[in-house]
């Protein structure tokens, strides 16, 4: 299955220019070498209206799968989950526990993420940890549900 792609870097920073985004590019290598097609990406501050806006303009431009990096630990500005929990149509609890539980297995620190699914709009969010190596470690302990996740949020079709 295609898998239009779109990768949001959430950060402070990142966006503001204080450092180079190293997640986004390696959700990107990842999503190529699962042969999806990245066809949106930006990097925004930790602002709620920009985020919901960004997963928004994005599902519009018709990516399945919204691929979103940083703002989901427990800092002050880390406001990703409660961004998407707002313009959900239904969370995905799945996702975030596994990510979590197989987290757990490498960082004690996995307990304070707060990754998660979800459907806004006809698009397959996932919120990933900020940290790159992290972000790419989650998204790989999910992948295999993703293809079907996207087909039914796109109300697509399915073999299962």
């Amino acid at each position: 299955m295609q898998i239009a792609v779109g990768i949001l870097t959430i950060s402070d920073r990142a966006s503001g220019g204080d450092y180079a985004d190293l997640g986004g590019p390696a959700l990107k290598k990842f999503a190529e070498d699962c042969g999806w097609q990245v066809q949106s990406e930006a990097i925004i501050p930790d602002e709620i209206t920009r985020i919901q806006e960004t997963i928004r303009a994005f599902s519009a431009q018709r990516c399945g799968l919204i691929l979103a990096t940083g703002g989901t630990g427990i800092a002050a500005r880390d406001v990703t989950p409660e961004a998407i929990r707002a313009i959900m149509r239904v969370e995905l609890p799945g996702f975030g526990e596994a990510m979590r539980m197989e987290s757990l297995k490498i960082t004690p620190n996995a307990i304070l993420s707060r990754s998660l699914a979800a459907v806004v709009n006809q698009s397959l969010v996932v919120a990933l940890p900020g940290k790159p190596s992290g972000a790419v470690e989650c998204l790989g302990f999910v992948v295999g549900a993703i293809p079907h996740a996207v087909a039914l949020a796109q109300r697509m079709p399915t073999s299962c």
